[in-house]
């Protein structure tokens, strides 16, 4: 599941690679545009978030978005290919290399420079890998979040508030911030939501030098959370530890598809609190809101299997 400081490493190593250099072949299949033609030398290659552009001499411009499958991976003439040709989107070979996208969902070329023009874009936020990004203008964008009621842990993700938090920094920031994944916006007050995307930076930050054929195990969050006299504990805190004991609290993590695409949210109920619905909400009171509690699955053997955990918070201060 690609993340916006995967995304960025992938572009740094096409640049490389691919800048300044003739496309000597070109294969997407499925393509929703013109080919690039042959021969034309290749001007930047720049990433937004998820989002990766390839530029042309001749203005011509492939977008790719990864959302949460596809990839890019770089390869030398002859070298095999990681992937099964079948899951391959884009194929650019330059002298020397062969740059592969796999199941990118969205595979674009048009010709406009402005990437704010291109009807699908919109004015993306900033990408919060780039060490000069704006972080009073997310911070904004965020605290004025169009739709109030939209859960904070979904706004994190849209890439027109910032670029570059994906689903993992989404879990790893909401929990380091001890944010209540559900609560929505209108709950968060300014100030919350600076530590939320100064978080979300500092954690992606902290994994731009991880390598580019990086797996998920390999980024870590909890040392950029919580700092070297944190737990001792390297790794993730909660992304993929459904069912296991919170390294802060005790208390067991949870897991729940939320949002337009189902994405697995993470979150510890015994001290991601801080937003809930009996805290004051901003320009309102807490009476007059409500959420629904989000539970970890509703199925009876997974309600048994939970209440016969031992560090359950509910046992032990039963």
């Amino acid at each position: 599941m690609p993340e916006g400081d995967t995304i960025q490493r992938a572009a740094a190593a096409l640049r490389i690679a691919l800048v300044g250099k003739p496309t000597v072949a070109f294969e997407a299949p499925r393509l929703v545009g013109p080919h690039p033609a042959h021969g034309r030398v290749i001007e930047r290659v720049e990433s937004h978030g998820k989002h990766m552009e390839i530029v042309w001499d001749d203005g011509l411009t492939l977008h790719t978005h990864m959302r949460m499958t596809g990839s890019w991976h770089l390869y030398r003439i002859g070298e095999p290919w990681r992937r099964p040709v079948r899951q391959m989107r884009v194929m650019i070979e330059a002298p020397d290399w062969l740059a592969v996208c796999f199941n990118a969902p969205v595979v674009e070329t048009y010709r406009h420079f402005d990437r704010h023009r291109h009807p699908g874009f919109g004015p993306l936020g900033p990408d919060l890998c780039k060490p000069d990004a704006d972080l009073d203008e997310c911070i904004n964008r965020l605290y004025h979040y169009e739709d109030q009621t939209t859960p904070i842990g979904e706004a994190l993700l849209d890439q027109h508030v910032v670029c570059g938090v994906g689903n993992v920094y989404r879990c790893e920031t909401l929990w380091a911030c001890e944010t209540y994944p559900f609560a929505p916006v209108a709950f968060v007050d300014a100030d919350h939501c600076a530590q939320l995307v100064t978080t979300a930076a500092r954690l992606l930050r902290a994994n731009l030098t991880v390598g580019p054929n990086a797996e998920l195990g390999s980024r870590r969050t909890m040392e950029a959370a919580v700092g070297d006299s944190g737990f001792g504990v390297r790794g993730l805190a909660v992304y993929g530890r459904n069912g296991q004991r919170c390294r802060r609290c005790g208390d067991t993590i949870e897991v729940r598809r939320t949002g337009e695409h189902a994405r697995l949210l993470y979150w510890c109920p015994g001290c991601q609190t801080h937003c809930t619905p009996a805290r004051q909400q901003r320009g309102g009171s807490a009476e007059s809101a409500v959420v629904d509690e989000p539970v970890m699955d509703p199925h009876p053997a997974a309600k048994k299997y939970l209440a016969d955990l031992p560090w359950r918070r509910d046992r032990l201060t039963g």
